[in-house]
This record gives C-alpha cells, structure tokens and sequence, in this order.
C-alpha cells in the first residue's frame, strides 16, 4: 500500500504541535490569505495525487489514532472515508456507505490516491464559492454526487470535534461533537 500522506490545515502552526506528537509525519497547510476555502485548497495541491488524511486543527485524536486510521484505510484504500460525524444513524446503524451528496463535516476524512488531484480540478470550475466560501465540505458533497461516490462513514469516530467557538465562522454551535467517538 502507497504511503499515506496526513496535512492538517490550521490558522496557527503552534496549534499544531500537540498533533504532530500523535503523527510524526504529520504535514502542516498553514492559513495565508486568512480564506478558509483557500487553505482547503492548498491542501489539495500540496497532496497532489497522493492517498491522505486530511484534518483541520481542532480535533481531538482517539488513542492510538494513526494505527486505527490506518486500519480502516487498509480495509477500503479505494473509498472515501469520514472519520467524524454527528448523525444519529451512527448509534443505531454503526459503520456505513453513505451517498456522497450527503457529505458533511471536514474535520478529517482520507481520500484515496489521485482524488485530491481531481477534487482540486473540479473546485476550478465549481461556481459555488459566493453561496458557499467556506463550504468545502458542500463542493465535496458536489464532487461526490457528480461522481456518484459513495463514502464510507467510520463508527466509532476516531476524532471529535472540540468544543470551541470556530475560527470560520463564530456563530456556529461550539457544541458540534461526535455521538460515537471515544478517546480510549
């Protein structure tokens, strides 16, 4: 299996040290232009073609969070994966495809070799950024929909949201965490 690439997109590369302790690879896409569709972007170009794990900087890792990851890739390398929700499927049903076009919630999520490359092409002629600047996860949903892409929705979460007002945008809920994610 191609080595997996993590990028962590982040306003503050300080934040970023307690995670790179948890992921000695992990790779940095620092906020320039103060656009979080931008640092998304970025985020694609850097990875390139490779297989990742793309994550934003306020989440809290499970135990042993890399292996567990890495598990769940090597069971799926082909599929998108989501790492973090907030459905309430996730306590009844578990583990699941989901239809793209329902794709929510960026905080981390692995996409399989090549895909960055063509979501990054994709984003060139979206059309949505007015309605949507700082919808990534909506011109994934686009992306996926378009493509007719499942993703693999992973229970329980190997991340969770931390309870913080957000630095995209402050009237969001601070209280956006998983129903199934345990630390241990």
């Amino acid at each position: 299996m191609e080595e997996i690439r993590f990028i962590m997109r982040t306003t503050n590369k300080e934040v970023c040290k307690e995670y790179q302790e948890a992921i000695p690879s992990l790779e940095i896409e620092e906020d320039r232009t103060h656009n979080a569709m931008d640092t998304f972007l970025a985020s694609l170009d850097t990875i390139g073609e490779s297989p990742s794990v793309n994550m934003e900087d306020d989440i809290i890792l499970c135990k042993d969070f890399v292996e567990k990851v890495k598990q769940e890739i090597k069971k799926r390398p082909n599929d998108v994966i989501q790492f973090f929700s907030m459905r309430k499927d996730d306590l009844t049903i578990g583990s699941r495809y989901i239809n793209g076009s329902q794709f929510k919630m960026n905080q981390c999520f692995y996409l399989p070799k090549g895909m960055s490359k063509e979501l990054r092409e994709y984003a060139k002629n979206w059309g949505r950024y007015e309605e949507h600047p700082t919808g990534f996860d909506i011109l994934m949903a686009d992306f996926f929909k378009e493509r007719k892409i499942k993703y693999w929705n992973v229970c329980p979460n190997l991340v969770d949201h931390k309870v913080m007002k957000s630095r995209i945008d402050p009237r969001r809920s601070s209280k956006r965490q998983s129903f199934t994610f345990k630390e241990d």
